[in-house]
This record gives C-alpha cells, sequence and structure tokens, in this order.
C-alpha cells in the first residue's frame, strides 16, 4: 500500500466515525439503553471496508462528500445490525466482537434484537435524508441497499449458511452463499459511491459489478484463512469458530494453500475490471489488495 493511501484510510475512516456519531441517536434520547447500545455497535471498531468502498467509487465520479458520508453510514449500519444479530446465540452464538463483548453479553438478548432492527431502519432513514439531488437516484440507491440485505442478499445468505452447518457444499454452492451473505454488502458499497455521483451508464455498472464480485468473494475466502489461522486477540473475535460449528468455509473444502491462490486470483480479476477507468480508480485498486492482504 502506498503511503498517500494510508493517508486516505486514515482520513476516511476518521471522517466515517464522525459521520456514524453524527447520524446515530444521541444515548441520551429516549429509550437511552437502546440508543447507548446502538452506538456501542457501531463506533469505535471495525476496519471500515464498506464505508472505504463507498469513498474510493464515489471518487470515480466526483460525487459530493455529504451524499458520498450518508451512503457510507447507511452501509455501515447494515453491516453493524447484521454483526449483531450474528452474534446472538441462536445465531452463531459469539462472546466477542471487534475486541469487546458482544451486545447481547453486554446487554441483554432483548436488546441486541432491538439495536438490530433500529440500525436497519436508522440507514434508511439517514440515506433518505440530506443533500439534493436526483430524487430518482436517491430512490434507486435505497433499492439497491434494501436488495443487498434483503432475503436476496445478506440475509438470503445467513440462511443458507444456518442450513449449511455439517453439510458438504460444493464450490459453486459455497461460492453462491458467499455471494449473497457477503458480497452482496460490499457490492451495494461499490455501486452505492458510484451512484452518489451519477447515474451510471450499463458499461460503468457492469465494470464496478465485476470488480465488487471479485472482491467480495475474495473476502470472505481471506476471512476463512484467518479464521483457521489467526487466533482471537488478532481477530477481535473467536478464531477458529468455523471449524468448531462444523460450518463449510473454502479451507475446509480446498485447503489453505489452494484458499490463498483464489484470494490472489479475485484480487488479479478485481485489477482488471478497473482497466477503463484509469488513474481515477487507484483507490480501488488498493482496497483490492487491502482486502486480500489482510491480517485481520
Amino acid at each position: 500500500m502506498s503511503e498517500d493511501f494510508r493517508h486516505w484510510m486514515r482520513q476516511t475512516q476518521a471522517e466515517c466515525e464522525t459521520s456514524l456519531a453524527r447520524f446515530l441517536p444521541d444515548e441520551k434520547t429516549i429509550p437511552q439503553q437502546l440508543h447507548a447500545a446502538m452506538r456501542y455497535a457501531t463506533l469505535d471498531g471495525g476496519k471500515r471496508v464498506r464505508p472505504l468502498l463507498v469513498h474510493a467509487a464515489g471518487q470515480l465520479f466526483d460525487a459530493p462528500v455529504d451524499l458520498l458520508s450518508r451512503a457510507a453510514a447507511a452501509v455501515e449500519m447494515i453491516h453493524a445490525y447484521s454483526l449483531v444479530h450474528d452474534d446472538m446465540p441462536c445465531m452463531d452464538d459469539d462472546a466477542l466482537r471487534r475486541g469487546k463483548p458482544t451486545v447481547h453479553i453486554k446487554y441483554d438478548e432483548a436488546t441486541a434484537l432491538l439495536v438490530g432492527d433500529a440500525l436497519q431502519a436508522q440507514a434508511f432513514l439517514v440515506l433518505s435524508e440530506g443533500v439534493d439531488g436526483d430524487a430518482s437516484n436517491r430512490l434507486a440507491m435505497m433499492r439497491l441497499l434494501a436488495t443487498a440485505a434483503g432475503s436476496v442478499g445478506m440475509c438470503g445468505g445467513q440462511a443458507i449458511d444456518l442450513a449449511s452447518v455439517g453439510i458438504a457444499l460444493d464450490r459453486e454452492q459455497l461460492e453462491q452463499m458467499h455471494r449473497l451473505k457477503t458480497g452482496a454488502l460490499l457490492r451495494a458499497s461499490v455501486l452505492l459511491g458510484a451512484m452518489s455521483g451519477k447515474t451510471l451508464s450499463p458499461q460503468e455498472s457492469k465494470a464496478l459489478d465485476q470488480y465488487a464480485a471479485a472482491i467480495g468473494l475474495a473476502f470472505q475466502v481471506v476471512d476463512d484463512v484467518l479464521d483457521a489461522t489467526a487466533d482471537s486477540a488478532t481477530l477481535g473475535k473467536t478464531a477458529g469458530k468455523d471449524a468448531a460449528d462444523n460450518k463449510p468455509t473454502f479451507v475446509s473444502l480446498m485447503g489453505l494453500d489452494a484458499s490463498r491462490a483464489l484470494a490472489t486470483q479475485l484480487c488479479h480479476d478485481a485489477h482488471a475490471a478497473l482497466a477503463d477507468f484509469g488513474e481515477k480508480a487507484r483507490l480501488l485498486h488498493e482496497l483490492a489488495d487491502l482486502i486480500v492482504q489482510r491480517q485481520a
């Protein structure tokens, strides 16, 4: 990674934290515990990969900063809600997230359930308000996020994941599950950023779709590798949990070396998809490398 990219990443992560703090309800507002728990789940943690993708894609088309901030906050709220629900006893039953107790441990299960519900609603509220602009494009952005988060996106992938415990999926089935569970929201991040700047042409949408599909799958492949090789302190969540829960992963299907090779190939595919955007896509190129080379 270049030093310029590192500087941009730190600035964008800090801006995202500021925007999230501004767009989330104040914890002094009734009901205080729910609002405090929403902030606990969302602030002060995470790599902010999805907001980084929003901002990087937005720079392709000189998108207004306020709309980018709203789109980035909205997609991160959806992501945070999914983690809160994913950690609950009825789902993956985990006690550690981003290096701190999960929401149902810190508070209680009912609060965790409501936190997820409220964050999902808050995401669409944030995206619907604020800057002026093309109303039809803003509606398309909300539709995109809703689709990515719903039953044919992230929630659908999670449902397949839960139904696949102890089942030997083939590679095609495993990739389909993760294109929904992980990839759908990463794809939405890229497209939301780009759509913040303009209505995309079919060629632009196709290229960004190809990029997002590659990094979305690469993200999950690397996640599976890290779950099998890193410790809990490094990951900020319970390491080795997929194997302990008998879940299908790329590592269990292909082995470590083949999984690492697949992540590298997907990174090459992501770079190739951006060819027509030239130097303006530099940040997206570096984010692809970051996703594949990350250690946590």
